[in-house]
């Protein structure tokens, strides 16, 4: 019986290749990325909360939820492939299952779904948000590496990265139209606003600290754009809090 025998070269190869991912991991994880991802944690139980507590709801864009699950889905598809560390893949498993299990309270849970009102929540997301973002993001993907290059869970990336950074306007079109927010709902959109501000002073740090750090200026783009639509929101929600009354947006116009 003969033994596969794998050249000492090929080991090395492969022992510095995972010596360099742990390393990029290890350099990648800093104090504002942890508070990031914490804030968005955060946001997704107080929503969670909030649907429990409530049982109802109102103010809830369903159709932000199904495109941040599309989000996550094409993004985290290296589940599948790659494997960086525990805390990386455990995120991104309570990413997907949370946003998920969001998305069938709302539309099938008893006496949640009855609440839901889809004459507030019609944004055409599908049409306007996520095809849009498709487009653009094969279009990015393919001028960047080519026909020859082209690699499909890069493109799906990309897409990604593009449709996270409207991924909340359904979300903000429905606050607008019922005005009265309610508190936990409030947190919940903070929380996911903060998540997204955190992450771009990551990006800040990590620039300044690691000396190969790679700039992904679509990354950048999308993130200040994901968090200038928070920007109103943010203001009124802090207006609020200082003066201790009723969270409302003012009317369109």
């Amino acid at each position: 019986e003969t033994t596969p025998v794998i050249s000492t070269a090929a080991l090395q190869l492969f022992d510095s290749d995972q010596l360099r991912k742990r390393k990029e991991i290890k350099m990648s994880m800093n104090i504002f990325r942890l508070c990031g991802d914490m804030s968005h944690v955060f946001s997704i139980i107080v929503l969670l909360l909030r649907l429990r507590i409530a049982k109802n709801a109102q103010g809830i864009s369903v159709r932000t939820h199904e495109l941040f699950l599309l989000v996550f889905v094409t993004r985290y598809l290296d589940l599948f492939t790659t494997y960086y560390s525990l805390y990386n893949s455990v995120m991104k498993v309570v990413y997907i299952g949370s946003t998920a299990s969001i998305i069938y309270t709302i539309k099938f849970q008893e006496p949640i779904c009855s609440t839901y009102d889809k004459a507030q929540d019609t944004f055409l997301h599908w049409k306007f948000a996520a095809a849009p973002c498709a487009v653009l993001g094969f279009l990015t993907h393919l001028i960047g590496s080519g026909i020859a290059g082209f690699d499909l869970l890069e493109c799906l990336w990309t897409f990604s990265i593009y449709l996270e950074a409207i991924a909340i306007l359904p979300q903000l079109i429905v606050l607008q139209r019922y005005r009265d927010v309610e508190n936990l709902t409030g947190n919940y959109i903070f929380f996911m606003g903060a998540y997204r501000a955190l992450y771009i002073l990551n990006w800040i740090y990590r620039a300044q600290v690691e000396p190969n750090y790679r700039h992904h200026f679509v990354v950048y783009f999308c993130g200040v754009l994901q968090t200038i639509l928070y920007a109103d929101f943010f203001y009124y929600f802090l207006k609020s809090k200082a003066k201790g009354g009723k969270f409302s947006l003012p009317t369109a116009g």
